[in-house]
């Protein structure tokens, strides 16, 4: 089963519990990466990750499930979703499966790309007991992320790390396509 089948019928929402920028209400919107164990092994090794995601062919990759977010442009190669692990993407990128593998309470990782263009409209995940963590991989100029009344730009080679129960929306105003790790963990309580 691929990452969309495994996609269809989740139900997600989020409950942080780590310390991060408070938005109205009192709910994190991002939080101190440094507070997640795992983030200096991804950082300490992100051209490694780089490397393994730019060697890949473009159709290896597959839309995210949710189109009417974004119409065109997003999409995703997965190493596991929810306990489901991608041997053959295992296999085709080994240092970044064996460092995600490795990070306690991982749920879901994977490459996500957004070509350039592309906006994910504002929208909510559904999984409570999870944390979504970004590193910067390849970062064009003009892309961003907005969470609740916060808004951030990726950098290469550092994690943001964020409540995506929380209004998000993210985009790519560049010229190449934007590519990140995307992790989600289990909210640590």
């Amino acid at each position: 089963m691929n990452w969309t089948g495994m996609f269809k019928g989740l139900g997600w929402s989020r409950t942080p519990g780590p310390r991060g920028t408070r938005a109205a209400g009192s709910r994190a919107t991002f939080y101190e990466p440094a507070q997640f164990g795992f983030v200096a092994a991804l950082e300490a090794n992100w051209q490694a990750i780089r490397d393994e995601a730019a060697r890949l062919p473009p159709d290896s990759y597959q839309p995210w499930p949710e189109r009417n977010l974004y119409g065109e442009g997003w999409s995703v190669f997965g190493f596991r979703f929810f306990g489901k692990r991608f041997e053959e993407n295992a296999r085709a990128c080994p240092s970044t499966a064996a460092l995600v593998e490795a990070i306690p309470g991982l749920t879901t990782a994977g490459f996500s790309a957004l070509k350039p263009g592309t906006h994910i409209q504002p929208h909510k995940g559904r999984k409570k007991e999870a944390l979504r963590c970004h590193l910067g991989l390849i970062i064009p100029e003009g892309c961003g992320l907005r969470v609740g009344p916060d808004t951030r730009e990726w950098e290469e080679g550092k994690c943001l790390v964020f409540d995506d129960l929380l209004e998000h929306e993210a985009w790519n105003r560049g010229v190449t396509e934007r590519i990140v790790l995307l992790v989600d963990i289990v909210t640590p309580h």
